[in-house]
Order: C-alpha cells, then structure tokens, then sequence
C-alpha cells in the first residue's frame, strides 16, 4: 500500500530568526522563548509543546534555540523585545545530568543538540539566559519552567558544585517559575496576560518571590525550615524534603512558603492532573514532528531515539527514590484516549523513511495506560509517595486489558509492520493478583503478548538492585519478583521458539548499599549468566529522596542516618563489581573481597579457595547471604 507523504514549508515550524517572523507577516512578537536544546517539534520536546501551546492561544510566539552566550549577544537581541515576557528552559534534561556523568566527567554526547556537540549550552542555561535577558531588557518579565527549573524550585543540593543552592528563582533572578508540566499554566498564562498585561503570581503550578514584610503565612500553609536553616543544619534540610514530596504527590496540595534572604518563596499548589480530553487537545497540535529545517543534514540523537515511538500517557506511580518523574510530570497516570494515539500513529506512518516499525508504545512506564484508583476519593485525600510500594495498593486498578487494546488496535493499522515496547516494564505490576481473575487474566495475556509480540530481541526492565534492604530504600520491589519474572520470560520464549535477552538495569552507591552488597550482586548476577551492560553509579539530582539521603546523611521520612558511598575511591569500589568478568577487575575485586572478610564471594566468582588470613573470621558465615 502507498501511503501519502506529508510535505512542509518552513512556516510550518514557529520562527527562529527574524526573516522566519516577517515571511509570517509579524512586525511584533508576544512571546519570546529560548531554549538549552535544538528546536524540534514534536510532543515529546518541551519547547516545541510550549510553543505550540502558546500559538494555540491567538499570541505570536518565536523559539530561539542555543543561543550564543559567549559573543556580543546578538542571538539574545535579534528578535527584539517581546510584548508580554520571554520564556527560558534549560531543555527537556537538567543540563548537568545532561552534560556530565556521575563522575563528573563530560558524557560522549549531547543528545538534544546537532551532531551531539557539547559547545553550544552553557552549564545552568536557564540561569545564564535569564540573567542576560534580565540585563538587556529589564522591563520584560521572564518566566522559567523545565526540568532544570522545576526540580530546583526550592532549595536544593547540587551535587556538580557540591553545595546547598536556594530556589533558581534567586540565583537566576526570574520573575516567575512554571514547575511541572505546562499545558495549564501556560495556557492561563496567556490568558492573564492577555487580559491584564501584567504578571501573575496567583495561578497554580508557579512559584514566585515576595518579600516577607509583604505576605504573613496562614495555618493552611507548609511553612518549610529557611534556606539558612538548612544551610546550618543537614537533618533540617532532609526533613524539609518528605513535606516536599508528600505536598507534590496529592491530589489537593497546601501551599508551600521557605524563608531566604528577608524573602519568601512561594510554592502555589498544582492544578488537578490534566483530562483525557486535555492531554488529547496537545498532542492534537500541529506538530510538524521534525527538527527545524536548519538542522537539515544533522543527527540530533535523541531525536532519533523517539522518532517513531509514540507516547501513550503522562505520570508515574512507582515513586522510585532516585527518579523525578512524579516531582515534574506527577504521580498520577493521565492517558490519551485511543483516538489521539491512532491518529498519531498515522502520522508516523506518513513520514517518508518510516519502514513500518514502531520503535516504542510506552510512557514514563511502559505499562501503567490507563490505571488509576477504582474509588479515585480514596485517592484525592493520599499522600503515598508510591502507589506500588512496600505493596501495591487494593484500591490501584491494574487491568492491563486496555493497554492490550491500543497494542492490537496499532499493529492492526495498514503500514504498521511491528510495534515494540522501548519504555522500561514494571514486572511488578505484570506479578500482582488481584481478587478480579478476569482482571488477572487480562495481565497473563498482556505478558505473554508483550514478550512474544513487542521486544525487539531485548526487553528492558529494571530491578536496580538485588538487596532486599537497598531495594527497599529505592522503593523498588524484592528482587524475588525479578527471578518470577525472568521464568515467565524463558517459558515464553522457549514456547515460541524466540531467542530474545531480557536487559536488566542495576545502580551503585545508592544510599544504603555497601561494597559487599554490590559483591553480593556480582554473584547473583553471575548465577544468572548476565555480563551486566544498563548500569549506572547513582547520581544525585535535585528533588529526589534518595539525593537527600546521599546528601545530609539522613532519610527523610524517619531522619535516621542512612550510609552513602561518597568519595571518588568508595564509589568505583562499588562500581568495579558490575564487571566482575572483566580481567582488568579481578585483582581489585579480589582485594576489596578480603578486605571486607567476604572471601567466601571469591570462590563463587572466580572458584579461587579461600586464602587463610592470620585473623579467623568467625562472623563470615552469618553474614554470607
């Protein structure tokens, strides 16, 4: 079948120079936005989904993306000056994260920008760029909102500079941040500043800076301990974290106020989770779903990555301790009806080098589409962090049936060759019973559908860790789940006669994993014949759980001191034990072995006998696992 293929101009994509803006007829803009990453517009690029958004409300908006910060500015000028403020972001990454690796080294590549070039953002964009817009035009209000935004709205550990920053608001000198996902407040914005011509600092999802002399806190409100407090005082700083969390997590939040310099920052609560309906109306945009022409004949990798994958919903109830996706995008699942997905699907389907596959039908989880409370007021008044641990929750509806259906309604499209499941998969909920056998049957087939159907001869899922003990501080489940799961899979493959891998992802120097819990992991692993690849050293990033417990030292739900690797040396001790087979490891992983009196792992890594020591270790049977 010959499918018809789309073709663009360039005023199909939003302007990006002043020759863009006038081939659209505008002598003036409304809004401004400059971005960390390259422009691409697609639903799965923030400032390409803002920019649309604001279109969507009748105002003339243009994108500058990467500007140059280093030169005379020109790139910060060339558009003038807008009528309402300028937009900042980082990108769709917090750019540290996106820069460099947990040892602070340079990654191999910039994903978000043009051939992976790491030149063209500076470290802390959305600082640098509202600073210099601040110095140029005073007068003109600057609104900031992104990852790097959203996750450093109140004070926050930064782990490059290793030091405690208060809100970006202040280091930055914004007039106003958008946390969270944009749809609502941006469109709300627009409509403010239509109306007024003025900054709001009433709408929900924003944080702003009053003096404290102008407000007085009011009982409804949590009032956290200052930014100075918590400078002096790490167990202030963790326990400042869980009223975080727990107020980004419910359904009907408290306004949060902390105190720094004679000042307040004020937290607004957030709107509701957006309806099926809303979340439709934006991937509804008139998305070109290309990068801007400019880039024509540039590899932007993650760009390439999404491509032709399709994002089904929003949110993420698994509340890992070391993830931020329920601090941005929340904890509650909003889905995109099965229409808008088709419809989308459609689109990939007309693009001129689309061959037919579907690299991924996924989300933040792969499978968690459409699953929410059955009593949703049960819902509205819980502060969980996490829906599925320590246990899933009874009132958590995991039918899995209407994932099932978009699976089959996609592949069932003329063009669609093969849909594969790229997003990472929670076994978790794929194991839970729940007392509705249609329900669990529904589950069963889904399993046996994903594994036979939709892995591209890998299937990504992630236990993090084998400790029960680590694996309880990153809120993941036992890794009992892990060894249940990996004999589905094997049953499934060998019944189809499929030689697929399953791919698991493991972290070190978590808090609260040791050297010889990672020893441990090496020999679990082992068992398991896996030469481990998906790793990572943990990497503390602002507004998580597990940051603050690296950090201060203490947990913050029960401000008990909790252990984290933390030096150089610690931290590759750990490391080193995902490679085990490597030659070049072996005498490290040997040495650390006797170290730590656990020379019973030697064997069973290496089938080296236990070389007597001058000291007998009494302790070393009770603490084999």
């Amino acid at each position: 079948m010959k499918v018809e293929e789309i073709t663009y101009k360039l005023t199909d994509w939003l302007p990006t120079t002043k020759k863009e803006v006038e081939l659209r007829g505008w002598d003036e803009l409304d809004v401004i936005l400059f971005s960390g990453d390259a422009y691409i517009d697609h639903p799965s690029f923030g400032t390409g989904v803002v920019g649309r958004l604001i279109e969507a409300e009748g105002l003339r908006v243009a994108i500058v993306p990467q500007p140059n910060w280093r030169d005379d500015l020109r790139d910060f000028k060339k558009l003038g000056k807008p009528r309402y403020f300028f937009g900042v972001t980082a990108g769709c990454m917090d750019s540290m994260v996106n820069k460099y690796t947990a040892n602070k080294r340079l990654r191999s590549e910039d994903a978000y920008t043009p051939d992976g070039r790491h030149d063209m953002r500076p470290d802390y964009p959305t600082i640098v760029y509202t600073q210099i817009l601040k110095k140029l035009f005073p007068d003109v209000p600057v609104v900031i909102g992104g990852i790097e935004a959203s996750l450093r709205r109140l004070t926050h550990y930064d782990y490059w500079e290793d030091r405690v920053r208060p809100s970006i608001l202040l280091d930055s000198g914004a007039d106003l941040l958008v946390y969270g996902m944009g749809e609502k407040p941006i469109a709300d914005l627009c409509k403010h500043f239509i109306a007024k011509g003025t900054l709001p600092h009433h709408l929900p999802q924003t944080v702003y800076i009053k003096k404290k002399s102008a407000m007085e806190p009011t009982a409804e409100d949590c009032v956290l301990f200052s930014h100075e407090e918590c400078l002096a005082d790490k167990k202030k700083q963790a326990s400042n974290f869980r009223h975080i969390e727990e107020e980004s997590n419910k359904y009907v939040a408290r306004r949060i106020l902390q105190a720094v310099d004679h000042k307040y920052v004020v937290v607004n609560p957030p709107y509701p989770p957006l309806t099926e309906a809303e979340l439709d109306r934006s991937f509804s945009l008139p998305y070109t779903r290309l990068p801007h022409p400019k880039y024509k004949g540039k590899r932007i990798p993650a760009y390439d990555m999404i491509k032709f994958s399709i994002n089904l919903h929003r949110g993420c109830f698994g509340g890992c301790a070391f993830c931020t996706i329920s601090a941005h995008q929340g904890k509650f699942i909003v889905s995109r009806s099965k229409e808008s997905i088709l419809e989308e699907v459609r689109k990939v389907i007309q693009m001129p080098d689309f061959k037919g596959y579907l690299s991924d039908l996924g989300g933040p989880s792969a499978n968690m589409y459409k699953m929410k409370g059955h009593n949703e007021d049960i819902c509205k008044k819980c502060k969980r962090p996490s829906c599925i641990h320590p246990a899933v929750c009874p009132n958590l509806n995991t039918d899995h049936r209407p994932l099932l259906d978009i699976y089959r309604a996609v592949d069932a499209l003329p063009g669609i060759k093969k849909s594969f499941i790229g997003s990472g998969v929670r076994y978790d909920l794929l194991l839970h019973k729940t007392k509705d056998e249609t329900v669990n049957k529904g589950i069963a087939t889904y399993t046996q559908e994903l594994i036979a159907h939709h892995v591209s001869g890998r299937l990504k899922v992630a236990p993090e860790h084998t400790s029960d003990e680590v694996l309880f501080y990153m809120r993941k489940p036992s890794f009992k789940q892990f060894y249940e799961f990996k004999r589905i899979f094997d049953r499934v493959n060998a019944e189809k006669n499929l030689k697929q891998q399953i791919i698991p992802y493991f972290i070190s120097s978590h808090p609260g994993c040791t050297t010889e819990k990672m020893a441990e992991l090496a020999v679990i692993t082992k068992d398991l014949d896996f030469r481990l690849e998906q790793v990572q050293d943990f990497t503390p990033t602002p507004m998580t759980v597990a940051t603050e417990a690296w950090y201060t030292g203490y947990h913050p739900y029960t401000l008990e001191p909790i252990y984290s690797a933390k030096t150089a040396q610690e931290k590759l001790a750990q490391r080193m034990f995902f490679f085990w087979y490597k030659p070049e490891e072996k005498p490290g992983i040997i040495n650390t072995l006797r170290k730590i009196k656990r020379e019973d792992l030697i064997s069973q890594l290496y089938g080296i006998r236990k070389v007597p020591l001058s000291q007998p270790h009494s302790n070393v049977k009770k603490k084999k696992k």
